[in-house]
């Protein structure tokens, strides 16, 4: 099917997209945004609360107040939020996955995050229900250092697949060069530790805009994902000359995400009765 085929449809059709998909987008954004804290930190625990058990000793704290993320959710999603737009800017239109050499690091980076995650979630469970898994050893003692960093490891390597996959599925012209190279990996993983030391400092002036930039990571993957999966499900698949041509999926993306956001936060508030983390014990 060529491009033109792909990009038709009938003139009915297309005017009630072009206006259903904003009305459900107004209609959704407005539903999350009643039913969220109020302030701009308190729409920002609503985005958290949907995707992180924002159990509080497990995350870092401004004066005295829990961040939106735990600390692994923090690092991962900051860091794939800055990866995003790092390969935004220096690697446009590049659809070309890792590689197996490349993709080592990467693959390293999953494990390590998996590895600390299951000895983390271990004594989680160890601490909250005492039984047989009181005879199960820990590998190390789990803490937010750990977290952060494995989380932060994750983000890069979420967005060096996700990026390409955009690309290979949006574009007419993708530029089938890698987008994650060498040097870019190197200057990616420099920037993100300076980052995490600075965050382990816990000065607010470091913790307050990563709060945000940690939940602004959160969506741009989730818009990002259900914009190719509306993509996908028009047929609109290598259609696209610019971003400016894809704001239809862009809204569409993004009412799917607040939506799948508003049904989990509605759920977990009913079984929860509040907005904090999961409750220990």
């Amino acid at each position: 099917m060529n491009a033109m085929e792909q990009t038709t449809t009938t003139p009915l059709s297309k005017k009630l997209t072009n206006w259903l998909v904003p009305l459900a987008a107004i209609i959704v954004f407005g539903t999350w945004f009643y039913i969220a804290p109020p302030g701009l930190l308190g729409k920002a625990d609503a985005v958290g609360y949907a995707i992180c058990h924002r159990i509080d000793e497990r995350s870092f704290h401004i004066f005295g107040r829990q961040l939106p993320l735990c600390a692994r959710c923090t690092g991962e999603f900051y860091a794939a939020g800055f990866a995003l737009l790092f390969l935004g800017i220096f690697s446009p239109k590049k659809s070309g996955m890792p590689g197996w050499k490349l993709g080592a690091p990467l693959i390293l980076f999953f494990l390590a995050f998996g590895i600390d995650g299951s000895n983390s979630y271990l004594y989680l469970l160890k601490q909250t229900a005492h039984g047989a898994l009181d005879n199960i050893p820990n590998l190390y003692i789990p803490n937010n250092t750990l977290r952060l960093f494995t989380g932060s490891g994750m983000g890069i390597a979420l967005a060096s697949v996700l990026f390409p996959a955009f690309n290979q599925t949006a574009w007419k012209k993708p530029d089938p060069a890698r987008a994650l190279d060498w040097k870019k990996l190197g200057i990616l993983v420099g920037a993100v530790i300076l980052v995490d030391l600075l965050i382990l400092t816990e000065s607010p002036i470091i913790l307050l805009p990563i709060a945000i930039l940690s939940v602004l990571g959160v969506l741009s993957l989730l818009i990002m994902v259900f914009s190719m999966v509306w993509v996908l499900i028009m047929r609109l698949e290598n259609a696209f000359d610019s971003l400016s041509q894809m704001w239809m999926s862009f809204i569409a993306g993004t009412t799917l995400a607040f939506l799948l956001i508003t049904l989990i936060d509605l759920l977990r508030f009913r079984l929860t009765g509040t907005w904090g983390g999961f409750p220990l014990g």
